[in-house]
């Protein structure tokens, strides 16, 4: 397949494996299979990182990253979340709904030192698993 650019200037899909490689379908089938493999390890390392400490999402994008290499499918679902985190960045960046974002944030600041507020005046600095009724 050709690697070039299409006329969206967006990337061609298909394998970007160099041409000796995707010469021979052996070698080029040890390559894929070595890309998943890779691909795969990093993944589940994101998947791991998602309840603990580190960057879980970014390690899950960056294994699908190197899966968009030579699939297809990776390539068509890393076209698809950047269209939605460019929508998503373009939908943020409108004055209205920047606006509602920090109104509804302070509400919820206001909200949540009220309540602190309450527990504190009723039961002191106290955490709540050692208050004895």
């Amino acid at each position: 397949m050709d690697t070039g650019s299409d006329e969206q200037g967006t990337t061609a899909l298909g394998s970007r494996a160099p041409a000796f490689i995707r010469a021979s379908r052996p070698l080029h089938l040890s390559w894929q299979v070595g890309v998943f493999v890779v691909g795969l390890a990093v993944v589940a390392g994101g998947v791991v990182m998602l309840p603990l400490p580190g960057p879980g999402w970014l390690v899950i994008f960056g294994g699908m990253a190197i899966w968009a290499t030579e699939f297809v499918w990776a390539q068509l679902v890393l076209r698809w979340t950047k269209r939605k985190v460019a929508e998503a960045t373009r939908k943020a960046l409108d004055p209205k709904v920047r606006r509602r974002n920090i109104t509804v944030t302070t509400a919820g600041l206001v909200i949540a030192a009220a309540l602190a507020g309450v527990y504190v005046g009723k039961f002191g600095m106290v955490a709540p698993w050692k208050i004895n009724n």
